[in-house]
């Protein structure tokens, strides 16, 4: 695996994603990021073994479509995002889970 600036590889990972689909999928060992969109499948898998000290498996990515929003006669964009879903060891999924929901 190449080596990243650790430095930089925490500022990849923006927010998990807690939607009821990504609740089902963490009875798998897979949990969803909000990642930057430039962010690289290794660079996610190095961000998310740094910061939860995990060993990740794999990592999909999917970038969602843009989406238009209409305010009055005024028509934007909402934000498009980058969603990573990353499945860890099975073991590993306890030391993520207190991280991540530390009250319960």
């Amino acid at each position: 695996m190449p080596k990243f600036d650790p430095r930089n590889l925490p500022d990849l990972v923006r927010r998990p994603i807690v939607t009821e689909k990504a609740t089902i999928q963490m009875e798998y060992n897979k949990y969803t990021f909000e990642v930057l969109p430039k962010a690289t499948k290794t660079q996610i898998k190095a961000a998310i073994e740094g910061l939860f000290d995990v060993r990740v498996l794999k990592v999909n990515t999917a970038v969602q479509p843009r989406k238009k929003k209409r305010v009055g006669r005024f028509i934007g964009f909402k934000p498009q995002y980058k969603r990573a879903t990353v499945t860890v060891a099975s073991g590993d999924e306890d030391k993520i889970r207190q991280v991540l929901f530390p009250d319960v």
